[in-house]
């Protein structure tokens, strides 16, 4: 079983108003009042809350039902009744909120605290005191309040990081992450082994640091849903910066950069707007005249560093280039380039 989960439904009911009073005034001295209902309280909402200490929505797996509290009824005296207490839900940052129904994206969480409200209470009902008048001066009615909404949603996250690894399988993304974070992915020698995104915070020179997500492999075909396909690419919408990964044992490296590319551009396009930058791994199997003949073949018009994760070749050349992209950005790469 694993423990990150990045899709969950759940059933969402916000609280009915309550109901406003009909009271008529009766004292010892006044025996005939006015009217001095007051009005309900207003429904609970259900409500995100973004939380930066989480990373996935494991702690709502077994979350089916979310539910707010009613509104109270008004009372005498024009008291208002008590609002229905609302019903945070806490969710890791990136969370997309949508109407599990329609498929409509409804908004995102990307802040630390940010709140919005993913359904209304419903409002309370006016008291009898807002209806009297110089000919009505006794009305014995009041609004009832208005019921609460109900509804399913479903909560997708993208894994928020700065950089992004986009390779086939076994391009060696988990095994850069371990070699340059504290992340321990699992890794091995057949495909897939990478089921779920993977994040790991870098050091970079002077106590600085930045997040990689290693997010698992895209096979031709996975913006149609093959492979592991629409469930992982959405990740790599939430990421600064995309570092292409490519073997340098593969027989066509610029062909498989471009096979990932169109993977990308079939998906969204807008993330060929992306900064990008191009690994060719496995660099110790090459001699001197193989990486010559692999410089030959490098794609134009991105940065590329040859590395070995392994061999710790090319590692601290390829950090100082992220970091570059991450905090002196190129002009975007415009779509027809790519």
């Amino acid at each position: 079983m694993t423990n990150f989960i990045d899709h969950i439904r759940i059933e969402c009911r916000s609280g009915k108003g309550g109901a406003g009073s009909r009271h008529l005034r009766r004292e010892k001295y006044v025996p005939k009042g006015g009217p001095d209902g007051g009005d309900g309280g207003r429904g609970g909402h259900v409500v995100l809350r973004g939380n930066g200490q989480l990373w996935t929505l494991l702690h709502l797996r077994y979350t089916k039902h979310v539910i707010a509290k009613d509104g109270e009824g008004g009372g005498a005296n024009q008291c208002s009744g008590r609002m229905g207490e609302d019903a945070i839900v806490e969710v890791p940052l990136g969370t997309v909120a949508k109407d599990a129904e329609t498929g409509e994206v409804l908004f995102e969480i990307t802040e630390d605290g940010e709140e919005k409200v993913l359904l209304e209470g419903g409002r309370g009902g006016l008291g009898n005191q807002h209806f009297h008048s110089a000919t009505f001066q006794t009305p014995r009615f009041a609004q009832p309040g208005e019921p609460g909404q109900q509804k399913w949603i479903a909560l997708e996250l993208k894994v928020l990081a700065d950089v992004g690894l986009v390779g086939f399988p076994n391009a060696g993304k988990s095994t850069l992450l371990a070699s340059i974070s504290a992340a321990k992915p699992k890794i091995a020698d057949y495909p897939f082994t990478t089921l779920v995104p993977n994040l790991g915070i870098v050091p970079y020179r002077d106590g600085r640091s930045f997040v990689m997500a290693d997010i698992p492999g895209i096979i031709e075909g996975a913006h149609e849903g093959k492979g592991l396909g629409l469930r992982f690419l959405r990740h790599i919408e939430r990421n600064s910066v995309l570092l292409f990964m490519v073997p340098a044992d593969s027989a066509d490296i610029q062909g498989d950069y471009e096979v990932l590319l169109n993977e990308l551009r079939q998906y969204s396009p807008e993330l060929l707007h992306k900064d990008r930058v191009l690994a060719v791994t496995k660099c110790d199997l090459l001699d001197e005249e193989l990486t010559r003949a692999v410089r030959q073949e490098l794609p134009k018009g991105i940065d590329t560093v040859l590395i070995s994760s392994v061999a710790n070749i090319g590692l601290n050349e390829l950090k100082d280039l992220l970091w570059r992209k991450l905090h002196e950005p190129s002009p975007a790469i415009p779509a027809g380039n790519a």
